[in-house]
């Protein structure tokens, strides 16, 4: 059942959601050849906890760690390990934090010093395909605009678009209705309406579509070994069109980059 949220509830979770994008923030100083993941779990999860917060992530579905850590050919998923980070790799980062009684839950694919130019732009692409499918998240749309958008974009660049995995409604529990596939049919699925909260987040591969689950119960990964991109926004339908809870801001202050991609999405 898809649960809307009024407006005290959208500005409650856009509370929740600044804690993660704050904790990107934070992470995204730290990220350098050398460093482990386990070193950026325990950075996450003080850094959510001195901001009043809970680790989203921690013991939900027994996840062991509050970040889902993916590098190069892990898709989402990845736990966090004592294996350093290395020049050219890239670091899917997932968040999750619980204020007030309502999740935020954002991601961003970050380069470990100097990437190929094939995965700097798998990375940008994905990006870009993220407010592709923002921009159809809207009163009146359904479920199949959204993630026909990002899949006509994806593979008009010859990229993979994972269908397994998929974005979905937030609030009190991490997952809620409707889900949020980056692949469909325009005029598909649910009806967007007035008060709605998604994560979108499209999961793209430089190779194919195709993933499989490592034994851990978690990892997941391409089934080709060729790097995945993985960004996710928390977004609102306010006044009918779709309004950012997350931001990058926090990420492009500390690695010193001028964007003005989500101004046509703010408040």
């Amino acid at each position: 059942m898809v649960k809307l949220k009024s407006p005290e509830e959208i500005e409650i979770m856009r509370e929740s959601a600044l804690v993660v994008s704050k904790t990107l923030g934070v992470l995204a100083s730290e990220i350098k050849p050398g460093v482990t993941t386990l070193q950026l779990d325990k950075i996450a999860e003080e850094h959510i906890r001195d901001l009043g917060a809970i680790p989203g992530f921690l013991g939900l579905y027994d996840f062991p760690n509050t970040l889902c850590v993916s590098p190069n050919a892990q898709v989402v998923h990845g736990l966090p390990n004592n294996t350093p980070l290395e020049e050219g790799d890239i670091l899917s980062v997932d968040c999750g934090a619980i204020l007030n009684g309502y999740y935020g839950d954002h991601a961003y694919t970050f380069e470990v010093g100097g990437v190929a130019p094939e995965t700097k732009k798998l990375l940008d692409i994905t990006k870009e395909s993220l407010y592709v499918g923002i921009r159809e998240f809207k009163a009146g749309n359904r479920v199949g605009d959204v993630g026909y958008a990002i899949q006509k974009y994806c593979e008009d660049h010859g990229y993979g678009v994972v269908r397994e995995l998929v974005g979905h409604g937030l609030g009190k529990k991490m997952h809620e209705d409707p889900q949020m596939p980056n692949y469909g049919k325009r005029g598909r699925g649910k009806k967007f309406k007035e008060g709605l909260v998604v994560a979108i987040e499209p999961m793209i591969n430089l190779g194919t579509h195709k993933i499989q689950q490592l034994r851990d119960g978690w990892t997941i990964l391409t089934l080709d070994r060729q790097p995945s991109a993985h960004f996710e926004h928390d977004v609102a339908i306010v006044n009918g069109k779709p309004q950012l809870l997350s931001t990058f801001d926090y990420i492009y202050e500390a690695l010193g980059i001028e964007s003005n991609e989500e101004d046509e999405f703010r408040k």
